[in-house]
């Protein structure tokens, strides 16, 4: 099911004509499930050899909220929507616009549950890779797309969206062995939940457990039960509060918090949920790198990220590495800041973005990439 929608000018034209998506994806447990996303089919010619490409856009961070879902969102690039509750289409600049000058097609997904029945399932590894691979089948799919048969694709993402397309780019080979996969770009990726929700205590981030959490039940409810058991009243609100905000009022109402204030047992959010054996077997399933990419992958962190932990992302590399994937690993040697802001986590995306489009724009062109390995 598609739907036009129009992109705002900022001053001028958009390169694209875009297109609300609605696809058929997979959720964790095997069950087929609609996700929502956004189709742009550039105006410019395509800037590389052969023929164009398409690249699958994972978003970062949005909320848990209906109405911060990134298709619904970049037609406004902010979207307030009363009180704290405001909306920003980052994604725009950070990515859907330079990939469009180069004249590539771009296709962001939702991932499950934003606008779709159900709790945003955030950071599940298998719904999100599955939800990628899925909008990069759609795209190619779509009537009017302006894709022939042999176009490349390009997988795009930073910090969650980093992990989603993490996710995805270990997920081909077994879950969509058909689609020609020329690379992927993992920004930040998010390759371990327990070692970020550790990352996420008491820092800006502090309440984005919550949408975890709330995705995690809606997986699998049994999880539930645990979460009576180990959460306080205080915990138990905060988990219904974010279950529909955007980032921002999740930032403003939560951030900086102590977690043990939430639980029961007086642990952070992280060790009570370890304490619990149905949780600690999903956390461990949340964990990418098990498995080895089918097409070559660009790692990049850098060396004090405040939002998500660089050990982390040195660890999924070496991982690949060490099954024998062709894996780029690079690391902006960025200061960190003491507060948990995450002024180093967002300033890598825009400082990268030069490095990884030429990256990308080399594997689309079907040349080798030299491993770090």
């Amino acid at each position: 099911m598609s739907l036009p929608i129009t992109l705002p000018g900022g001053g001028g034209p958009i390169p694209a004509d875009t297109t609300r998506l609605m696809y058929a994806s997979t959720d964790r447990n095997g069950a087929a499930i609609p996700v929502t996303g956004a189709f742009l089919r550039p105006t410019l010619p395509w800037q590389g050899p052969g023929v164009r490409p398409v690249i699958v856009v994972a978003p970062g961070t949005q909320g848990q909220g209906d109405q911060c879902a990134p298709s619904n969102t970049l037609a406004y690039l902010a979207q307030y929507n009363g009180g704290l509750d405001l909306g920003v289409q980052y994604e725009q600049y950070a990515a859907i616009y330079p990939l469009l000058a180069l004249g590539a097609a771009v296709v962001v997904t939702d991932h499950q549950g934003f606008g779709t029945p159900g709790a945003h399932t955030y950071f599940s590894r298998e719904a999100s890779g599955h939800a990628v691979l899925d909008a990069a089948r759609a795209a190619r799919n779509l009537a009017g797309s302006g894709l022939e048969p042999a176009a490349p694709v390009g997988l795009w993402g930073y910090s969650q969206g980093g992990g989603s397309v993490a996710a995805a780019a270990e997920l081909a080979a077994d879950y969509a062995p058909e689609l020609p996969l020329a690379g992927t770009y993992a920004g930040a990726p998010v390759v371990s939940v327990e070692a970020e929700l550790r990352r996420f205590e008491g820092g800006a981030l502090t309440g984005a457990m919550g949408y975890y959490i709330n995705g995690a039940v809606e997986e699998y409810p049994a999880l539930g039960a645990a979460i009576q058991r180990l959460f306080n009243d205080a915990g138990k609100q905060m988990l219904a509060d974010t279950s529909g905000q955007c980032v921002a009022e999740t930032v403003l109402t939560q951030g900086f918090r102590d977690t043990r204030t939430w639980t029961t047992t007086g642990q952070t959010v992280a060790d009570a949920l370890l304490s619990d054996p149905g949780w600690a077997a999903h956390l461990g399933a949340d964990r990418t790198g098990g498995l080895r990419p089918n097409a070559p992958v660009l790692v990049q962190a850098t060396a004090h990220d405040e939002l998500v932990p660089t050990y982390s992302a040195r660890q999924g590399a070496a991982d690949w590495c060490a099954q024998g994937a062709a894996v780029t690993y690079r690391e902006l040697p960025l200061p960190g800041e003491p507060i948990g802001l995450g002024v180093s986590h967002v300033a890598t995306s825009p400082l990268s973005l030069p490095g990884a489009l030429q990256w990308m724009g080399d594997r689309l062109a079907g040349r080798p990439g030299a491993s770090t390995c």
